[in-house]
Parts: structure tokens; C-alpha cells; sequence
């Protein structure tokens, strides 16, 4: 049983976060405030760390690719933007070559195909069975973090040193003996996601140079470096990545084409029968007319950052109703099951142009919601 987190709105574009070796969940605190309101956030622990469930060692990296899949299985979850650090890098590189069906996107933190050769994980191993994990903490946390910020957040650093202490000694050396003997290099050059794979400056255990050549051989890799990181740059320097994750989604989200990134938005929001009835219907004489929808209002203005899919669908049957564009809000009402909005914040939204636009339009808007939400999904062709 894997411990996790799903938090924020439904509508918002997912992001899944993998942690590194020795911690759980909470190695994202740092970084969350710095996306919150633009994204959903999903966090387990690895099996063995954390609340997940401790499996007698050893693991596999087949073993965390799996259950990470499963994970996703289980929630629905397709398509989504992942970010792994460390051995959570790899099993993110791991679930991509194997589960692209799952993956959109990468961010990969101090990523490798391989971390280190099998001699001293195997040395590692027989240490942390020896002396328990308090014994490897303190050499532990000098890998982790940058000596700058080792000086000026020891209070900090102590709560993350009883984390790595806590992590019980049966996960640690089980998800260790995986990292001894994954190499995922082949895997790499397979990769068909947009990559980019992130380097704290300062990483002792997977520096620059090895985040660099590990981002060339992804067919669609980019490399970045962040200053005065160690091999957490998530807690160590959050804004700075936080802006390098937000940035590289937002351009892989840019349209190539307004026309084909309109049809895409509008598909998501009205449903792939409704296009397609609109498709085979058009004629050479309303050709243009669509084309200017689907490039303008669909392309840009709903492709927009600045609002969600749910808010533009509240204010267009609002605007709708108020309009008393029948026809138009039916659709859009059916439309709101695609976007996230709630049938509660329908029935506000009605309320509300009450208010605003009459008695007369609201109740006209509440009738034709009825007949639409009364309705099975299956008769709007969806």
C-alpha cells in the first residue's frame, strides 16, 4: 500500500512529484507554495519510506516503476507531468520508456541513467545494516545539500535529518540494492516526452556533467543548472525551480499551430461528438466562420493561463443565460461535465444572474438546466 497525497482543484493540470532515496512526501513542502493555484499536485512515498508499506529488501526498480503505475492505475491518471528526483528520477525515466501512456511531461532532478557503480552501493548497504541509519545521516546530509546552505539553516537541517533517520532501515537498503544494480540508459535514447532534466550546481552524487550527458542522449532533452543547489534543489532553492518547472510546461504547452491547439482545447471542452457532428456538417459556405472559432475563441482566448477551463465555462452560461442564447447554453451546460464545474456551482452561477440579469433570464436558464443535467450523459453523444 503506497502512502499518497492528491491535492487542489480537479481542473488544474496534474503534477507528480517521485522523492528521492531517504525521504517521503514532505520533500516537496518547500516547493508547492511556489505552484500552488496553477496546478494539482499528486505525492506518495516510495515503497519502504515514509507511511508506505516496507516489503522485506531487496527492491527493484521494476518494483517502484510499478508501483508508481499502479498508482496512476488506480486514480485514473493519464498523461501527466512528472517530476523524480534522484532514484525518483528513475523511476520516472522508467515509467515514461514503459508507460508513455501515462507520462506527458518530465522533470527530472539530478537525473542518470545509472547512479554510481554496484561496489559502493553494496558498501552502503552493509554500513547502514551495521550502524542503522542514524550512523550515515550526518554523511548523508553532506551530499544533499550545499555547504552555503548547511551554514546558514542548521534548525532546517536537523528536521531533514530526522527524516533520513526515520526512514526505516529495511526500505532504505531495499530501494539502495535497486539503485545498485538499475541502469536505464538504453531507456533514455527511447523516450518520446519532452525532457528537461534540472542540476543543482553544487551535487556531489549526480553533478552537472552527468545531468548533462544524460539529458543528450533523451531525443528531446534540455539541461538546466540551478546556482547554489546541492542535490535537493527543491527544498534548497524552490522559486528557482519552481520557475524553471512552470516555464518549461508553459512552453511545452504553447501552440504550434492556434488552429489544431483551438481544436484540441475545444474537443476537451465540448466533447469529441459534438466537434465532430460540427465537422461534418461544415460546408465551403461557414468554413471560415469555423476556422475563426476554433483559431480565435477556442485557441486563444480559452487557451488562456489567466483563467480555467471551469471559470470560462461558469462565465460563458452565465453570459449565455443572460443573453438568452437557448441553444448556446444548452450546450455549454452540458459542456461544464468536460470542465471541471460542479453542478453546485452551476446552480450559483444561475442564482447569481438572477441579480444581475433578471428573474425572467435565470428562470429561463434553470429550465433548460434541468432538461440538460436530467438528461443521461450517452444522449449528448458523449
Amino acid at each position: 500500500m503506497l502512502h499518497y497525497r492528491l491535492e487542489g482543484p480537479e481542473h488544474l493540470p496534474l503534477l507528480v512529484f517521485s522523492n528521492a532515496l531517504g525521504t517521503d512526501l514532505r520533500l516537496w513542502d518547500p516547493l508547492l507554495p511556489h505552484l500552488a493555484g496553477r496546478y494539482r499536485f499528486l505525492r506518495y512515498d516510495l515503497r519502504g519510506q515514509g507511511l508506505s508499506d516496507c516489503p522485506p529488501a531487496p527492491y527493484a526498480i521494476d518494483d517502484h516503476i510499478g508501483d508508481l503505475a499502479g498508482l496512476l492505475d488506480a486514480l485514473g491518471l493519464r498523461k501527466v507531468n512528472l517530476c523524480g528526483l534522484s532514484v525518483g528520477g528513475l523511476v520516472a525515466q522508467g515509467l515514461a520508456a514503459r508507460r508513455p501512456d501515462l507520462v506527458s511531461r518530465l522533470i527530472l532532478c539530478g537525473p542518470a541513467g545509472k547512479i554510481g557503480p554496484a561496489g559502493p552501493w553494496e558498501a552502503h548497504i552493509r554500513s547502514v545494516r551495521e550502524g542503522g541509519m542514524a550512523s550515515i545521516a550526518d554523511a548523508a546530509l553532506a551530499f544533499w545539500f550545499a555547504p552555503g546552505f548547511r551554514a546558514r539553516h542548521a534548525a532546517e537541517l536537523a528536521l531533514w535529518r530526522h527524516m533520513l533517520a526515520r526512514t526505516p532501515l529495511e526500505g532504505y537498503v531495499g530501494t539502495c540494492a535497486a539503485l545498485r544494480d538499475a541502469d536505464l540508459s538504453r531507456e533514455l535514447t527511447r523516450l518520446t516526452q519532452p525532457s528537461l532534466c534540472i542540476a543543482g550546481e553544487q551535487d556531489q552524487t549526480t553533478p552537472p556533467d552527468l545531468v548533462r550527458r544524460t539529458a543528450a542522449l533523451i531525443p528531446h532533452g534540455r539541461f538546466e543548472v540551478i546556482a547554489n543547489a546541492g542535490h535537493l534543489p527543491c527544498v534548497e532553492q524552490p522559486a528557482a525551480l519552481a520557475r524553471l518547472i512552470s516555464g518549461f510546461i508553459g512552453e511545452q504547452e504553447m501552440p504550434l499551430n492556434r488552429f489544431e491547439q483551438g481544436m484540441e482545447v475545444r474537443r476537451s471542452v465540448l466533447g469529441d461528438a459534438h466537434v465532430d457532428r460540427a465537422g461534418a456538417s461544415q460546408t465551403d459556405f461557414d468554413a471560415p466562420f469555423q476556422s475563426f472559432i476554433t483559431e480565435g475563441a477556442w485557441g486563444s482566448v480559452w487557451n488562456r493561463p489567466g483563467l480555467s477551463k471551469r471559470d470560462r465555462s461558469l462565465l460563458t452560461i452565465a453570459l449565455l443565460a443572460a443573453l438568452g442564447h437557448k441553444e448556446e447554453l444548452a450546450l455549454h451546460l452540458r459542456a461544464s461535465r468536460n470542465t471541471g464545474a460542479s453542478l453546485e456551482e452551476v446552480q450559483e452561477t444561475l442564482l447569481h444572474l438572477a441579480v444581475y440579469a433578471g428573474v425572467p433570464a435565470s428562470n429561463a436558464a434553470f429550465r433548460i438546466a434541468k432538461d440538460v443535467f436530467d438528461a443521461p450523459a450517452e444522449q449528448d453523444g458523449r
